[in-house]
């Protein structure tokens, strides 16, 4: 690029969804001149499981965020339900609430407005690191200078494609598709459903509405006409979903897709940009994380990157190894629980297995739940 930049921050931040919002507001909290670019507007519904863990509420109220201000509903009790059936049941550890990510997000965003942020709507489609700084340009032609870069863009962009991410060479098996429905649901569960070649999630968000947001194998979709063929001959298979579904009323229009969903391992910080939520990693849906994962993962970026500007921290290369060190040492064991529960949602007989054994073991289920999830979470607790 090498041109003028019109503005220089301390730290811009590409892509506002969960965890690029909290870093934004947790930052300019902070005293730092921060910059957002995201493309789309606010609000947006995205494909994503909706429940999150309470273990984020300390930190989120500390940023000045109440999700119960936008509708969260309380959620204290899980099912799992196999294919044939079965069903198990817990009460949930910490407990979460539900709120949508159109609600959520456009929360957070208002937050960070009335802390006057500097916001563009833009595509951020060119980075150029010129030694000690980042300079990115948007689609529209703009040019932004700043210390140091954060890629919050989440689960794949098409700036994953341009840094030549290893990930992104790999095609992943997954499709995701979300939906909000009016219907008969409990207002304190999740529930998880299997069914073959995926699962789904259900749960209540505001407004009575029923999030149903499930991931399965692309191949074996692709053998139906549509989504609602597959529904018909693959979800319905289990009856406690078909229940759920027959007895729910779409909102949307349509519902809404992703493919490509990935979950291998990606470098929390690749080629000096500092990655945070979906774009450092994930954790399988089944898990139902990933939301509280995201946020936690900006609340460690945010106090690493304060610890530089504070002084702390001396060097870049020391923001980027401590960074680092705290992801894996936060998340690594929860990634790695996640993918082995998934080998038993992606075989009928081994979670079958699995099933019945629980159910002489009820205390075991809480405790397989704590193996993808945190304490509770404020800024106080963060870094030590």
């Amino acid at each position: 690029m090498g041109h003028q930049a019109e503005n220089t921050y301390d730290v811009i931040i590409i892509g506002g969804g969960l965890a690029g919002l909290c870093n934004a507001i947790h930052l300019k909290s902070a005293g730092q001149k921060v910059l957002l670019i995201e493309k789309n507007t606010y609000p947006k519904h995205k494909v994503c499981g909706e429940y999150i863990s309470n273990e984020v509420l300390p930190y989120l109220k500390q940023l000045g965020i109440d999700p119960f201000d936008a509708g969260a509903v309380a959620i204290h009790r899980f099912e799992l339900s196999t294919t044939s059936g079965k069903l198990l049941k817990a009460d949930l550890p910490l407990g979460g609430f539900g709120i949508s990510r159109y609600a959520l997000d456009n929360l957070l965003y208002q937050r960070f407005l009335a802390l006057a942020g500097a916001h563009v709507q833009d595509t951020a489609d060119q980075i150029e690191n010129l030694n000690d700084y980042f300079q990115v340009g948007t689609r529209s032609g703009q040019f932004y200078n700043a210390r140091f870069l954060i890629g919050a863009y989440g689960k794949r962009s098409n700036l994953d494609v341009q840094l030549q991410r290893q990930f992104i060479q790999k095609q992943s098996p997954y499709l995701g598709v979300k939906a909000h429905y009016r219907g008969d649901f409990p207002d304190d569960l999740v529930a998880l459903h299997h069914f073959k070649g995926g699962y789904c999630g259900v749960s209540r968000v505001e407004d009575q509405r029923i999030n149903i947001c499930y991931l399965a194998n692309y191949t074996a979709f692709k053998k139906h006409k549509n989504l609602q063929t597959f529904q018909e001959q693959v979800l319905y298979q289990n009856p406690k979903l078909r229940s759920v579904l027959q007895n729910c009323e779409l909102i949307f229009d349509a519902p809404l897709t992703i493919s490509q969903v990935s979950f291998l391992p990606k470098p929390t910080v690749d080629q000096h940009i500092l990655m945070s939520g979906d774009s450092a990693g994930m954790i399988h849906p089944l898990c139902g994380n990933g939301m509280g994962m995201a946020i936690h993962s900006a609340l460690l970026l945010s106090e690493t990157l304060i610890a530089y500007f504070n002084g702390k921290l001396k060097s870049r290369s020391s923001v980027e190894e401590q960074y680092a060190r705290l992801w894996k040492k936060t998340f690594q064991k929860r990634l790695i629980a996640g993918r082995f529960f998934n080998t038993f949602f992606s075989n009928d007989k081994m979670l079958e297995r699995a099933v019945n054994g629980l159910t002489y073991l009820p205390g075991l289920l809480p405790f397989l739940i704590r193996q993808t999830h945190g304490q509770p979470l404020n800024i106080e607790s963060r870094i030590k």
